[in-house]
């Protein structure tokens, strides 16, 4: 049976305010590689890496955001990518288990602030979960990347923890490592996304086309500007400012691009989603 047609949303469409969890990049740097993106001998000016970052909080708190702060902590040069230290909805805290050794150390971090900050039901995994760089939340479902990093085993563990169910999708492109490379959730309200195909099996993206047959599909040119690396807040869609191939589709849909630069951060293989973990309740 054909799918009905898409309902045209009224404009503007409505902003909720969020809080998010982020950590200034002073200790960003890039001296070692695990992933595509990162190359030891492309220099980092971190004075630029700052100021982008800057921005981009900013930017959040000026939509009416609440931005706490991590504390950064030497040797740890990726904790700027706060997105990856552990996942929370309704007040609940899943840790995570990181796939290399060079950041372990930060799920201990994360799991501290947690802590220190009144939130009181907080896991530490077992098996190995990178928050939400594999994790996505909607209002009906977690999806779940594997095969760069994240366990499927931990697919159970938060299906367990958050009494959500989890819809496992596999990536096969490796720079799109993890899920909120290749895939971003417009409206956590409505169940809206906007993926790339290419970074998912063939089975995985049959599984995104009947859940989310109205989805915006990115081309490979936005997604390999990260493009899909955004954060929304329901109406406005911080994403990098390459991806111009979405701002259309994005408008035509009644959400707001908010265009940034973090070129920077991109050498490390992060942008606007890596940057920022949201607390959800």
């Amino acid at each position: 049976m054909p799918h009905a047609a898409r309902e045209e949303p009224s404009l503007p469409r409505e902003a909720s305010p969020r809080r998010y969890l982020m950590c200034r990049p002073e200790q960003f740097r890039v001296t070692y590689s695990i992933n595509p993106w990162m190359d030891p001998a492309k220099p980092i000016d971190l004075p630029l890496a700052l100021a982008q970052w800057e921005v981009l909080r900013d930017r959040y708190r000026s939509l009416g955001h609440t931005v706490e702060l991590l504390t950064p902590r030497p040797g740890l040069p990726d904790m700027v990518f706060a997105a990856n230290g552990a996942s929370v909805v309704d007040g609940r805290v899943l840790g995570a288990r990181f796939a290399h050794a060079e950041r372990s150390l930060e799920a201990e971090a994360h799991l501290e602030w947690f802590r220190a900050h009144g939130f009181t039901e907080v896991q530490e995994p077992v098996h190995i979960n990178e928050g939400e760089g594999d994790f996505a939340f909607t209002s009906s479902w977690i999806l779940a990347g594997r095969g760069f990093r994240s366990s499927p085993l931990s697919h159970d563990e938060a299906q367990e923890f958050f009494g959500r169910p989890v819809i496992g999708l596999d990536l096969v492109d490796p720079r799109y490592y993890h899920l909120d490379t290749a895939l971003a959730v417009l409206d956590d309200r409505t169940d809206e996304v906007m993926y790339y195909p290419g970074a998912f099996s063939p089975g995985s993206r049959a599984v995104l086309a009947r859940l989310f047959p109205d989805a915006i599909v990115a081309q490979e040119g936005d997604a390999a500007a990260l493009g899909l690396n955004a954060v929304s807040d329901g109406r406005h869609v911080l994403l990098p400012q390459g991806a111009v191939g979405l701002f259309g589709p994005l408008r035509e849909r009644g959400f707001e691009p908010v265009a940034m630069d973090l070129g920077e951060l991109l050498k490390g293989g992060g942008s606007v989603k890596c940057c920022t973990q949201e607390l959800r309740g």
